[in-house]
């Protein structure tokens, strides 16, 4: 048996692992590079799968994010037809994320062939979407739901276990066994781990023992500043942006990170450290995943169900406004001030965001929080370290408004609390990869797992490279 890592190696986006033995073929994850031209073109290559998908016999998602599902479509378009196993609110995720990714793209490659279609025609070739919200809309018949803790069968040899893993609604921790010459092997698939004692969902789920472990480590040289001091400085960017006279616009994941900030916004309000405020979640697919996380309440933590209840009748509540449809959206430009504005994708790259940076980040008045993680080469990377001025769409926009980054809202374990979850392992695992993370990040992590675990055999995998399972 071995293992092939087709992405998330020294990076952070495009998770997905290929699981080989004598008698099964399948993939865990089957994530979206991100992160401009070069992540667009290792997307659009076959090889970004390193193998024909007619040979594969299943896949399993850890969860709904686009780095770890957002290619499932392009996988079926070439030829793969088997299932797809998913937690329950896995699978109503991805059909949100998906569709609303091949939406985007379609319109995208639309507005840059039809804006750059003299240089195209030059080079002979227009650009072209990776997937259609058809071929999105026709994957999702492969979903197969299995709810946590309960044992299921994929393929001969192979057992698995879904374990909450505090990240998103539905996401997982993979506990995987497989059997092969009368050897049985269980392999742990950390996919990404949740901060624990953080609002909204349960904490990560601790895992006992493996014999070899893919361990993420998006901030695994990095520790999140305390809940106390992120509502500290979001309540200070709020306060400053509305005495200036200008709004505040909040790049966030339509997928947690909306939930986990309407959740925080709506504790301050309660808690009197901010005025009752109106709030405008500008993003159909935020909308959508929100109401989802209402219906998947059993997966919520207690101090979340009892303010959903204050906010449904208290008259002090913030007045939270789901923005739908594109006049709408277009119409939110004209507000000067007294705005909080939530919209995405998260790290800037597509959406309604971009308008709304256009429209505001030139004011000085104006505060730009970034909630999560920002992948090299983004927008919101660009934003975070510093730029002067960001191009969107065409236009070269100065940047002005005030830039916050909120630390603290990270829906990914820091490294304390990744070395916390690991020091649960009753033996460290034959060997231990470390993946998801930038290339310093990761090997960082790694020397941290040796010295202070003092756990052998861990490695930081390099991109298509092949281990061997003993």
């Amino acid at each position: 048996m071995r293992i092939t890592f087709l992405g998330a190696a020294e990076e952070v986006t495009g998770s997905c692992f290929l699981m080989e033995t004598g008698r099964a073929r399948f993939i865990v994850d089957c994530g979206m590079f991100q992160g401009g031209r070069e992540a667009y073109r290792k997307n659009l290559s076959a090889l970004a799968f390193g193998f024909p998908s007619k040979e594969l016999d299943f896949v399993i998602l850890t969860h709904a994010h686009l780095d770890h599902s957002g290619l499932l479509p392009r996988l079926a378009a070439m030829g793969f037809r088997g299932p797809v196993f998913v937690t329950p609110a896995t699978g109503d995720l991805i059909e949100v994320i998906l569709l609303d990714s091949a939406h985007i793209q379609e319109k995208e490659t639309e507005w840059e062939n039809r804006h750059k279609r003299d240089r195209h025609v030059r080079r002979g070739w227009e650009r072209a979407p990776l997937y259609t919200v058809n071929q999105a809309r026709e994957c999702l018949r492969a979903r197969r739901a299995v709810v946590y803790d309960k044992e299921f069968n994929p393929g001969p040899g192979v057992r698995c276990v879904f374990r909450d893993a505090g990240h998103i609604l539905g996401s997982a921790i993979l506990e995987l066994w497989l059997e092969e010459g009368g050897h049985s092997r269980k392999i742990v698939f950390s996919g990404d781990v949740g901060q624990p004692a953080r609002p909204v969902l349960r904490d990560p789920t601790v895992i006992r023992d493996a014999d070899y472990l893919v361990i993420e480590s998006t901030y695994g040289n990095r520790i999140h500043r305390n809940l106390d001091d992120t509502e500290d400085e979001l309540v200070k960017a709020i306060q400053e942006a509305f005495r200036r006279g200008g709004n505040v616009i909040m790049p966030a994941f339509a997928v947690g990170r909306t939930q986990e900030v309407l959740y925080l916004l709506t504790a301050l309000v309660r808690a009197g450290r901010l005025p009752p405020l109106t709030i405008y979640v500008d993003s159909p697919m935020a909308n959508t995943a929100t109401e989802l996380t209402l219906r998947h309440r059993d997966l919520l933590d207690d101090e979340t169900l009892e303010l959903i209840e204050w906010q449904r009748g208290h008259p002090d509540r913030p007045r939270i406004r789901f923005v739908q449809e594109v006049e709408e959206s277009m119409a939110l430009n004209q507000i000067r001030s007294g705005a909080i504005i939530l919209a995405a994708s998260g790290m800037c790259e597509a959406g309604r965001i971009k308008h709304h940076l256009r429209h505001n980040l030139a004011r000085r008045e104006c505060a730009i929080v970034i909630t999560g993680f920002q992948a090299a080469g983004t927008l919101g990377r660009r934003l975070v370290n510093g730029a002067r001025s960001v191009r969107i769409f065409g236009e070269e926009i100065p940047v002005r408004a005030t830039i916050h980054t909120i630390g603290g809202l990270s829906a990914h374990a820091d490294s304390e609390a990744l070395l916390d979850w690991l020091r649960h392992f009753g033996r460290p695992p034959r060997r231990t990869f470390v993946v998801h993370g930038e290339t310093a990040t990761a090997h960082g992590f790694a020397v941290a797992i040796r010295n202070r675990l003092g756990w052998e055999g861990v490695d930081v995998p390099q991109y298509d490279q092949t281990m061997e399972l003993a």
